[in-house]
């Protein structure tokens, strides 16, 4: 099997507004550490964006997205990292 990532990183925010002010704070940490995204989607409705940093992958969900999707379903088995 091949691997693609280390991470997946998967969170959520209670507004589109507030999506998008994670996806910037995300964005200007990485930046501060010279790690640039290979790509982000999503941005036009900020309902789920998905920012790919390589070894790193992002998913920042609005929350009634998030539980729709239920994209942690996928990787039932895969350890889980908690933060706070």
């Amino acid at each position: 099997m091949t691997q693609i990532t280390d991470y997946f990183v998967i969170c959520s925010g209670e507004s589109t507004t507030q999506v998008k002010a994670i996806k910037e704070q995300i964005e200007e940490k990485f930046d501060q550490r010279d790690i640039k995204p290979i790509g982000i989607e999503g941005l036009k409705n900020n309902v789920w964006i998905l920012m790919d940093y390589g070894d790193i992958i992002v998913h920042i969900f609005e929350e009634q997205m998030r539980a729709y999707y239920e994209l942690e379903k996928l990787w039932i088995d895969a350890k889980r990292i908690q933060v706070e």
